[in-house]
């Protein structure tokens, strides 16, 4: 476990300036440790190490590390990938937050789903702030209609937005686009009618965590810097 220890300490320290730079406490920062192809044994070290919020993106591999790594409280899960409707009835009481809603569909078949138990599901909006066609999440341009329709839910809860920014070799390449989300966020809150105020900013990856930080990120996405 002391590979996983040693990258945790080298993350909050960084997380920590970051968030300072930014001018906000580091506690305010989520992390989501990642755990897309990491085995059940290596994500309950990540657990042991203190991470105590996980995020998965395909279903399929979820439910077997759910069942097998159910705690009373820890961790819990956050649903970070590309959500199918017809799959929305696997996570549904399984999740606190889905951070991948792009789609009026996908928010109906959340909210039915979430009511069916009796449960107020967190999401986050999606938004492809880069335009990439490889890409899941709304057009910058359409985030705020969708986020207007969203209230008249009852069972689900409209908490921010969330992005994948591009993979590149710097970092910095990536400010730009974390600048826009956070000046998207900003103009709907400024111009909605509805009560909702959007608080979270999921952004920022292994690779550029820190830059998203530094522009508004209040969670970042953590996988192969933690766990290799």
């Amino acid at each position: 476990m002391g590979d996983i220890a040693n990258n945790l300490t080298v993350i909050n320290t960084a997380i920590a300036a970051a968030a300072i730079k930014s001018g906000r406490p580091p506690e305010s920062i989520q992390l989501i440790g990642v755990t897309k192809t990491v085995s059940p044994e290596r994500i309950s070290q990540l657990v042991m190490a203190g991470v105590n919020c996980l995020g998965e993106s395909r279903v399929q591999e979820f439910l077997p590390k759910y069942d097998i790594l159910r705690q009373p409280t820890v961790p819990t899960w956050h649903f970070v990938g590309h959500l199918q409707r017809n799959k929305v009835k696997y996570v549904i009481d399984k999740v606190a937050m889905i951070h991948s809603v792009d789609s009026m569909p996908l928010a109906l078949e959340i909210d039915k789903r979430a009511q069916n138990i009796g449960k107020v599901m967190d999401i986050l909006v999606e938004v492809n702030i880069a335009g990439e066609d490889s890409k899941h999440g709304v057009n910058p341009s359409q985030a705020p209609a969708l986020v207007a329709e969203l209230p008249e839910f009852k069972n689900i809860c409209v908490k921010g937005l969330m992005c994948i920014a591009p993979f590149v070799d710097n970092a910095e390449d990536n400010r730009v686009y974390f600048k826009e989300m956070r000046k998207l966020l900003i103009d709907i809150n400024a111009n909605q009618v509805h009560n909702h105020n959007l608080v979270e900013l999921s952004m920022g990856m292994s690779g550029d965590y820190t830059v998203a930080i530094e522009e508004g990120a209040t969670m970042v996405r953590i996988g192969t810097a933690l766990v290799g």
